[in-house]
């Protein structure tokens, strides 16, 4: 009787094919379209957003307990 042929597969070569044919898998069926981006409005870019004297700023001051000024 003949010896059957003995290939050894490693668990990492393994993983490596399952990986690769997965990917390729998603490559080949993804179609990537262009994003388009909103246009920005320097003004509110720009704009200054933390005002020492609102009421919010006022509040997170008291109640963190930070000396009075």
């Amino acid at each position: 009787m003949k010896e059957r042929l003995k290939t050894i597969i490693h668990r990492r070569d393994l993983l490596r094919f399952g990986i690769a044919s997965a990917g390729a898998a998603t490559a080949s069926t993804l179609v990537l379209e262009p994003a388009a981006a909103k246009p920005v409005d320097l003004k509110d870019k720009r704009r200054a957003r933390y005002h020492a004297d609102s009421a919010e700023v006022q509040d997170f001051y008291r109640v963190n307990s930070y000396p009075t000024r």
